[in-house]
């Protein structure tokens, strides 16, 4: 099987379609259809059932999936175990972040990285998704969960906590809520089901079943950007609610706590420009 016809079919497994297929692999729709025309008529059999919901694996497409899926993990893993051989202080490194920590702490942290190294080019993606470092979606993620795969290696960075704020706009339009009455007249502003795993259908434990839900936002800079503008209350990390002076806290002694943790391959870790932007990650969070 050839590899990149090979990639060409796992995308299309993953999204489901050829248009979603072609934009992951950045190439245009028709060169995906070439390819898996070439792909099914090397191994003269059907891959997928095309239905109006998309294309969905035969079985025969099923087993071929195993298959690419050891290709792919083979080519990553001498992908990997090359760069982890690269003492040189160039190239590009892959970071992912949720857009809070990128803007609170990382951002100024990598540009002191890039006068120091200019050839080290940093691909930032700002996104509460897990990003799949085995796939090599990313070199570096900085996450809120610890993850147990033995490809992978953690560093605890810090512990953090969110409080709940509201604009003095709101505050001086409705007055602060009263505990115990699930947010009873009061307006929230909370993250997109499955988003967080600290944000469910409470806020610092308070539940919100009786609040009016203002606004659901997938990120932590548009969530703190809709409490800023009086949309309702919200919970946001301190360090980046304090930044907003018209920012007020509500039951300042309720927080939720939750760690930041660095995480790379452990293939990666010796490599050089990876090294030098997991540093600069470090000492801002630390």
């Amino acid at each position: 099987m050839d590899w990149d016809n090979a990639r060409v079919f796992l995308a299309i497994c993953r999204q489901g379609t050829l248009r979603a297929a072609a934009a992951e692999l950045r190439v245009d729709q028709a060169t995906v259809g070439r390819r898996l025309a070439a792909l099914e008529k090397s191994l003269d059999v059907r891959l997928f059932l095309r239905t109006p919901g998309g294309y969905l694996p035969t079985p025969a497409g099923e087993r071929a999936r195993l298959g690419a899926e050891q290709m792919e993990q083979a080519a990553h893993r001498l992908q990997r175990e090359m760069q982890g051989a690269d003492r040189r202080l160039s190239g590009t490194v892959r970071l992912a972040c949720t857009d809070t920590t990128a803007t609170t702490f990382l951002i100024p942290a990598l540009a002191g990285l890039h006068r120091q190294h200019p050839d080290v080019r940093v691909v930032l993606s700002v996104s509460t998704q897990l990003t799949n470092l085995t796939r090599r979606e990313a070199d570096l993620a900085v996450r809120v969960l610890r993850p147990d795969s033995p490809d992978l290696i953690a560093r605890h960075l810090s512990r953090r906590e969110v409080g709940l704020y509201a604009s003095r706009d709101y505050l001086a339009r409705h007055g602060e809520p009263v505990p115990g009455s699930a947010f009873a007249d009061h307006d929230v502003v909370i993250y997109q089901a499955g988003v967080s795993r600290l944000h469910g259908d409470s806020l610092c434990g308070e539940p919100i079943a009786n609040a009016r839900v203002a606004m659901e936002v997938n990120t932590g800079m548009m969530l703190a950007q809709a409490v800023r503008a009086g949309l309702g209350i919200g919970e946001i990390p301190t360090h980046l609610a304090e930044s907003f002076e018209e920012l007020v806290r509500i039951w300042p002694q309720r927080s939720e706590e939750y760690d930041l943790w660095l995480v790379m391959h452990k293939d990666l870790h010796r490599t050089a420009r990876v090294r030098a932007v997991a540093d600069a990650v470090v000492d801002a969070l630390t």
